[in-house]
């Protein structure tokens, strides 16, 4: 066994000190995925000429990102298992930093997407590694360990919100805003380097992929996980840009929205982490699924547009516990299944958010933003039926 793959007592400091860099990982992770929606109006106007560049190819912009983090995911996954997680940890935070300086000189689209690809492989990276490790180290109360972990992806959206939208005030511009929030991830691949990450899967063997999805129950939890991706990305990606040009609010509230809707979904996994196992997290889910339709109609066509942008606000806390909350039941049902198991369930996340801000430019270039936006209720709306089949099956 490699010392990456030793096991460390779940309540000695090496163990607490990894899992609080994870969580500044997932940080760093955000900002690779969150850096976009801030700049899609500047962007458009800086690589699209005097018409701008089209919803589809800002779309395209977010799709690329989420590409490369559904490959990063699926090339670590394997490897992981065997390697430990602990290069790829680094791996991801150095990838993520060189591609921050990329975007920040990327002359022209093409190569503005090519930077984008690979910040998304970083994340995606961390997003397969960051998981398992802590679920390794929490393994007594894993559902309240996700959403913890979780929260700080909002943590670094906020972050990475509040940089790029204090760069676009101060004229320093979105280059600069790059530059500024590189020092994180090169940091914490400095940071991981002396400790020992804990193995990815319980003794005596994980359980093969292959065997997996053999069985019912994982294959609609990887549904449930790309229709829960599709919930928040849907929203996150093209919030500030649908309060600018389709409810008329100026720049600066658009970067607030996302900053907002970033703050809900934090309070949401903090509050969902913090009532532990005292609630029935199929519920808690379900729950989520329901509200966040309603939400989602009203965001898009309620005609008074402060009241549409709350209610857009306020899916960052009913959609907040539907990623990190199926990852946990999963691995509690499956707890021998390893890094692949997570990269499996993360590739199917993350494609959510590839289709569904795809689906939401496209719908718009179709008719408008508002129904681009209403679209994206059918991944809740689809999701709640699956999460009861999933609590009345979860132990046959």
């Amino acid at each position: 066994m490699t010392e990456d793959a030793v096991r460390l007592p779940p309540m000695s400091v090496a163990p607490r000190l990894l899992t609080n860099l994870c969580y500044l990982a997932m940080m760093s992770l955000s900002i690779g995925l969150n850096l976009l929606p801030v700049f899609l109006t500047t962007l458009s106007a800086t690589y699209g000429g005097v018409d701008g560049l089209t919803g589809e190819q800002l779309g395209r912009l977010g799709a690329i990102s989420f590409a490369g983090l559904v490959l990063g995911i699926l090339i670590t996954g394997p490897l992981a298992d065997r390697l430990g997680a602990k290069p790829f940890a680094q791996l991801g935070n150095a990838l993520i930093g060189i591609s921050l300086v990329a975007a920040a000189f990327a002359p022209g689209y093409a190569w503005l997407g090519v930077a984008l690809f690979f910040m998304g492989m970083g994340a995606g990276v961390l997003d397969m590694v960051l998981s398992p490790v802590v679920a390794a180290l929490n393994p007594a109360r894993r559902a309240a360990a996700m959403n913890w972990l979780h929260s700080f992806y909002c943590v670094g959206a906020v972050v990475t919100i509040l940089a790029g939208t204090v760069a676009l005030q101060l004229g320093f511009g979105w280059r600069t805003a790059c530059l500024v929030l590189m020092p994180l991830p090169l940091g914490l691949m400095l940071s991981f380097a002396p400790l020992s990450f804990p193995a990815l899967s319980i003794e005596g063997g994980r359980l093969r992929l292959r065997t997996l999805v053999k069985r019912g129950w994982f294959l609609v939890a990887m549904i449930a996980i790309f229709l829960g991706g599709a919930t928040e990305l849907g929203m996150a990606q093209w919030l500030p840009a649908y309060a600018e040009t389709s409810l008329g609010f100026p720049i600066w509230v658009g970067g607030s929205a996302l900053l907002m809707f970033n703050i809900a979904m934090m309070v949401g996994r903090m509050g969902v982490a913090a009532m532990g196992s005292r609630w029935d997290p199929y519920r808690v889910m379900a729950w989520g699924c329901g509200t966040s339709v309603i939400l989602f109609v009203v965001g898009s066509f309620f005609p008074v547009p402060a009241v549409a942008l709350v209610a857009c606000v306020l899916v960052g806390l009913t959609g907040s516990c539907l990623w990190p909350t199926m990852l946990a039941v999963t691995a509690d049902r499956y707890p021998d299944g390893g890094a692949t198991m997570y990269g499996a369930l993360g590739a199917f996340g993350n494609m959510g958010g590839i289709c569904m801000p795809w689906v939401v430019g496209w719908v718009a270039d179709w008719r408008d933003l508002h129904w681009g936006m209403v679209i994206s209720a059918l991944a809740p709306a689809i999701l709640l039926p699956l999460v009861i089949g999933l609590r009345r099956n979860k132990s046959s």
